[in-house]
């Protein structure tokens, strides 16, 4: 499918600014594992592609420190504060259309960014070519279809709807162009286009006050487009929110596939 209206998700606040701590407190341990294995250190010059948040651009600004760079971009940034100090930079950027914003990174990162932009292969491509020789791509997306239930354990009527739920999320997402199952490809695509070294792993939270946080977050956030594509009812997502907010479900996200490689 190709996208037509721009992303199901908006990154402007005040709306995605629960959806973003949410994210930063289910998936920011997973990410930071990883880039400490790289060696990140002072002075690294780091590419932060789709920021969407502050939590990892601060924390690779306080590992690079004055002497490193941190360029954090986005479509849009309106969520990041107004005051940006070094050793970050804010930029507008489209990583499937527009050239880096600079090259002989050490460390280029996007998360749950390349499965909604419709051009993923330049994206990529773009990112790898940024990148110094020796230079680490750590590139982490959801896998929907490897695991597409929020309610793994569904044992009644309330884990019933938030898994109906939860597919009409996956629905909205295709229909945006987004690829559900682009985290699974991901070794074989760093492979392909050149990388070595490259490993995966995924992380899978079943629950956690987070993911009842994201689910809320991201419900909430959609369900004008829910309700008017017909794929849900406004009864529906009371009903579902009201479960959430209840604290009675284990409520699942999908698999976050990391995959990382070293550009010759």
């Amino acid at each position: 499918m190709t996208r037509t209206d721009g992303p199901l998700l908006d990154n402007r606040p005040p709306g995605a600014g629960q959806r973003f701590d949410a994210l930063a407190a289910l998936f920011d341990p997973t990410t930071f594992r990883h880039i400490e294995r790289f060696g990140i250190g002072s002075g690294w010059r780091c590419w932060e592609v789709g920021a969407a948040g502050m939590s990892v651009v601060s924390w690779l600004a306080k590992r690079v420190g004055p002497t490193g760079r941190v360029f954090a971009t986005d479509l849009d940034t309106s969520w990041a504060p107004l005051a940006v100090r070094p050793p970050i930079q804010l930029r507008v950027h489209d990583v499937g259309v527009d050239e880096p914003p600079a090259e002989g990174f050490d460390l280029v990162h996007a998360r749950l960014v390349l499965a909604h932009v419709p051009d993923r292969e330049r994206a990529l491509h773009t990112m790898i070519r940024a990148l110094r020789p020796g230079g680490r791509l750590l590139v982490e997306d959801a896998d929907p279809t490897l695991q597409p239930l929020a309610c793994p354990d569904e044992r009644g009527p309330e884990q019933q709807l938030a898994n109906r739920m939860r597919h009409a999320m996956r629905d909205a997402l295709a229909e945006r162009g987004a690829e559900l199952s682009y985290g699974r490809r991901l070794p074989r695509l760093l492979r392909e286009a050149g990388l070595r070294q490259v490993e995966a792993d995924a992380y899978f939270p079943l629950t956690s006050p987070a993911c009842g946080a994201l689910e809320s977050a991201t419900v909430g956030q959609v369900r004008d487009q829910l309700v008017t594509a017909g794929l849900a009812t406004d009864q529906d997502i009371d009903r579902h929110l009201a479960n959430v907010a209840a604290g009675g479900m284990d409520l699942a996200t999908p698999p976050l596939i990391s995959a990382w490689g070293r550009k010759v």
